[in-house]
């Protein structure tokens, strides 16, 4: 069958199916063989939630629901705030790489010293809604979710004095309307998505709008939370997997894009691992180290010729 006769194969419309072997092959800058973007997350979590706002589980770490107010889950991620952060960036400077901080409202606001020190990597910041504790979902009316990426822009961009043109939801959370919003805000890509080894353009009637795929199994979150792994294996899966992307080139250059989160990785026990991935990355001649920004743009360019 003729891939462009296929089925979709989808069950919205924000974007075609599309098999990457029918896909005409990127080339990355320098004929690099894998471009790959290091994600951090920076997030706040609320004693008190608005009323009627939602969280995943995930936000009850290992815990289960615990009584109001939660000191053990919310000590443990405002560690990220004290102390993880500033471990990761210090890693990623060493090695330097320049990081893609997607950052809520409300940590970019009671936090400037934590914005400074992003700021001082050289990074790039990326809206990522208002607090960890206020995720997007189909309870919110329409006009409702854009208010919420309105005031997640506005603040996130007062804040860190740059206008973000990426956007990760808390939790990756979207509603049916999200990415028609996210195109009529201006915003350049979103991270939700996590389908695919290459960028794509998404379909809305906002404007273009490209998806920068993040893996969701070698989120730190996903493989040592939800699956519960121990970090050596974490580190090896993340190598395992950047080997095989770098020698995967038959469809052309591939995409890592690589979450992780301060509370998480940055903890002693943790960091050695992450540092250890950094230093495979940065050894490699074949690996474009880039910003979210940096990829997609690239790719806009490429993929229009």
């Amino acid at each position: 069958m003729n891939l462009r006769e296929a089925p979709n194969g989808v069950t919205h419309d924000h974007f075609d199916w599309s098999p990457i072997v029918g896909r005409p092959p990127i080339e990355w800058p320098d004929q690099r063989r894998l471009a790959v973007c290091v994600v951090v997350s920076i997030e706040y979590f609320e004693a008190q939630p608005p009323s009627g706002t939602f969280q995943t589980p995930d936000g009850t770490l290992w815990l289960g629901h615990r009584p109001s107010p939660d000191i053990p889950t919310l000590s443990h991620r405002a560690y990220g705030h004290r102390v993880g952060v500033f471990r990761v960036l210090d890693a990623l400077r060493l090695h330097g790489i320049r990081p893609t901080v997607a950052i809520d409202a409300i940590s970019a606001e009671k936090y400037p010293f934590e914005v400074e020190e992003c700021a001082r990597s050289a990074c790039e910041f990326v809206a990522h809604g208002i607090a960890a504790t206020r995720v997007i979902t189909n309870a919110l009316e329409e006009d409702e979710e854009n208010a919420y990426i309105t005031t997640s822009l506005e603040r996130v961009s007062l804040a860190t004095g740059v206008t973000p043109v990426g956007w990760l939801s808390p939790s990756r959370s979207e509603s049916v309307h999200t990415p028609q919003l996210l195109a009529s805000h201006g915003l350049r890509y979103v991270c939700d998505w996590s389908n695919d080894e290459q960028p794509y353009r998404m379909t809305t009637r906002g404007g273009e709008l490209l998806a920068l795929p993040m893996s969701l199994e070698l989120e730190d979150t996903y493989a040592c939370v939800e699956r519960g792994m121990p970090i050596n294996a974490y580190g090896a899966m993340v190598i395992e997997a950047i080997n095989e992307l770098e020698s995967d080139r038959e469809q052309g250059g591939r995409l890592l894009a690589l979450h992780v989160h301060p509370w998480l990785i940055g903890q002693p026990f943790r960091i050695g691992t992450f540092e250890g991935i950094l230093r495979r990355l940065a050894q490699s001649r074949d690996i474009w180290l880039a910003t979210g920004r940096e990829i997609v743009d690239w790719y806009a360019g490429v993929s229009s010729q």
